[in-house]
């Protein structure tokens, strides 16, 4: 008899922001960590514009390319091929987490942690947002760090670069809005 069919719900914060950003996120146990990838660009706002990788313990999943045996550093393990891999296969318990990078420069780093496993629900379509808390940083704003100086320089309006980040980062730009019906928008679209 099939294990019965069942959801990983997980909660994915952004490490090193306060207060932090967030998602819950519901996805198949048997989704391939590439595709994760782009669930996870999708869910926290990111734009896909560098590269990435999981990493659990010493072993790193990513998208083979020839910039891979330039990142290893000599005597560790060589990266794994993430297309080979299923979420499945590195988050197996309730509570077990790993991490994904993203943005090597910045080093976007965000903990995935298996909060729950769920009986399949025929009615909601995977992957899904359920909850999250705080906008995504936007693109090449230098980290946690950069992000948090860029948001004090443009809410200081006597400071000498108010006016270039506050352009720079967008007039709309809102550090605590988040919506969920945006990022299922974006699911939908992506997982047709």
């Amino acid at each position: 008899m099939p294990p019965p069919a069942v959801t990983y719900q997980l909660r994915v914060v952004l490490r090193e922001t306060s207060p932090p950003i967030w998602r819950r996120i519901l996805v198949s146990p048997s989704m391939t960590l590439d595709r994760l990838h782009h669930v996870l660009q999708a869910a926290m706002g990111w734009e896909d514009c560098h590269l990435h990788m999981f990493v659990r313990g010493e072993q790193r999943f990513t998208r083979p390319g020839p910039w891979v045996d330039d990142w290893t550093p000599p005597g560790m393990p060589k990266d794994l091929d993430e297309r080979k891999y299923r979420v499945r296969h590195l988050l197996e318990r309730e509570k077990d987490w790993i991490e994904y990078e993203y943005d090597f420069g910045d080093s976007w780093s965000h903990r995935i942690t298996l909060q729950k496993i769920l009986p399949r629900d025929p009615k909601i379509r995977l992957p899904a947002c359920l909850s999250g808390k705080r906008a995504c940083p936007p693109e090449d704003s230098g980290g946690s760090w950069g992000f948090e100086e860029k948001l004090e320089i443009r809410d200081d309006p006597d400071h000498e670069e108010h006016e270039w980040i506050s352009e720079w980062m967008g007039e709309d730009f809102n550090a605590e809005a988040f919506s969920v019906r945006d990022v299922n928008e974006r699911l939908r679209h992506m997982f047709r």
